[in-house]
């Protein structure tokens, strides 16, 4: 008689606890902290942006707790970037921009004037974070000037896509009748695609 009245307490308990972890794992996935706004601004104004992975408007405000964030923005015919940051309580905004990276993101630049005068207008604003977008999108950039034999290489500005600035064309100088080869030998040395860089060979004196 005393087992058949425990067991109704002791089931009792037993659903009780279940929805204390329950509870206890909803508050934790939700997790604590202070809350801020984020506003931002993008262009093109119809790219896809997530936030932590989760899809949000690609202009306006969002709530986000305090801690560390992750932005991504893409869209075809552009080239995606990617913006971590710390938020803390005070209120942050950031202007997602992409740049064009085919003929298709260039028929929508050239169709969007407006925006893409504000694009260009931007990048010259913002030139460390266009120097930072460079040297992601061209890791050769951290070994120029380079000096080899037979060959000289730098870089200028975009032959091939001028108006884009977070493009730019490697100017190989070559001296001898090795230096092509050597400059070829010395790219994929570093395991870079020579296919995928825009060079323009020249020959020296």
């Amino acid at each position: 008689m005393l087992d058949e009245n425990r067991r109704p307490f002791t089931i009792g308990v037993v659903v009780l606890a279940v929805v204390l972890i329950v509870i206890g794992g909803v508050v934790l996935f939700r997790g604590g902290g202070s809350e801020t706004t984020l506003t931002v601004k993008s262009i093109p104004n119809d790219l896809t942006l997530t936030l932590d992975g989760h899809e949000i408007p690609a202009n306006g405000e969002v709530k986000i707790k305090a801690g560390q964030h992750t932005l991504v923005g893409s869209r075809r015919g552009f080239e995606s970037y990617t913006k971590t940051f710390t938020s803390g309580s005070d209120p942050l905004s950031y202007k997602m921009y992409l740049y064009a990276n085919s003929a298709e993101g260039r028929e929508w630049s050239k169709n969007n004037p407006e925006q893409e005068q504000e694009l260009e207008a931007e990048a010259g604003r913002n030139f460390s974070e266009t120097q930072a977008r460079l040297k992601i999108k061209y890791p050769i950039l951290s070994q120029l000037p380079y000096i080899g034999p037979g060959f000289k290489a730098t870089y200028t500005k975009s032959k091939t896509d001028p108006k884009n600035p977070v493009a730019i064309s490697i100017v190989i100088e070559v001296f001898g009748t090795d230096g092509k080869k050597e400059a070829l030998r010395w790219i994929k040395g570093y395991g870079w695609d020579p296919a995928t860089l825009d060079i323009i060979w020249t020959t020296g004196k």
